[in-house]
């Protein structure tokens, strides 16, 4: 299947989409880059009790800053945080990872992850920058750098890319089980992945915002061929072979 093309919809592959109460253009978007490769979206709201073992993968969105009591830390920046949304996700991840199902996470995601992990952030990453401006930017023109044999790296056409750049926040102590697979130019975190058996990746970027570009594109084909291969395997495992009598 070229990658230009709509994927027919993948029987009963179901992906959940975690986020705030109201869905943002993001999360259409991020819908888009799910369905484009044939699979079905659930939208989860902060509070919502949703069981994670009738999805197929789990996407942890953009938005609010996640609280910094989640990694020992008071707040050291104005913002709005969202309790309710910082306990659903880790719930969802508690969840996730007890059933080994595949988890993107896209910038708060991504961070959200390294959280779970025991991980910290730099609450405000503006005063550190040297070699490069803190600005927001939708059109991929930050410069990051990706690990040469990483998941992302494979999927991108070179391992210098562009990207965009919304948060203000960055991954400061990795998780356990987490590896770094991309940094900016002042070497700020960009992308992680899980070591472990659980397909997990973590973009500090906004992909769904780059539709357009194949190899942005091709992190959300990667995750769905990740959740499906997920969906057999868990199959398999409730409907084992039958073997023939005397055998």
């Amino acid at each position: 299947m070229s990658d230009h093309q709509e994927a027919p919809e993948l029987p009963g592959l179901t992906i959940g989409i975690s986020g705030p109460p109201r869905r943002s253009l993001a999360h259409r978007l991020i819908s888009l880059g799910l369905k484009l490769h044939g699979a079905r979206t659930h939208y989860i709201r902060p509070g919502s009790r949703t069981n994670v073992a009738l999805l197929d993968g789990l996407v942890l969105s953009g938005g609010t800053h996640v609280h910094p009591e989640r990694y020992d830390q008071q707040p050291q920046v104005t913002a709005s945080y969202s309790p309710k949304r910082d306990e659903t996700d880790y719930r969802l991840l508690e969840q996730a990872e007890a059933l080994g199902i595949p988890v993107l996470g896209i910038c708060r995601g991504a961070q959200f992850i390294n959280i779970f992990q025991g991980g910290s952030l730099c609450q405000n990453v503006t005063p550190l920058r040297v070699r490069t401006r803190h600005r927001p930017l939708l059109l991929p023109l930050q410069t990051v750098h990706l690990v040469i044999g990483s998941r992302i790296g494979a999927l991108m056409p070179s391992h210098k890319i562009g990207a965009n750049r919304i948060h203000s926040q960055a991954i400061k102590r990795l998780g356990r089980s987490l590896r770094v697979t991309a940094v900016d130019n002042d070497l700020f975190v960009q992308a992680i992945e899980s070591t472990g058996q659980q397909w997990m990746m973590g973009v500090q970027w906004h992909p769904e915002y780059l539709l357009y570009h194949p190899g942005h594109r091709r992190i959300f084909s990667h995750f769905v061929q990740a959740a499906c291969a997920r969906k057999l395997q868990r199959l398999e495992s409730d409907n084992p072979p039958k073997t023939s009598e005397g055998n």
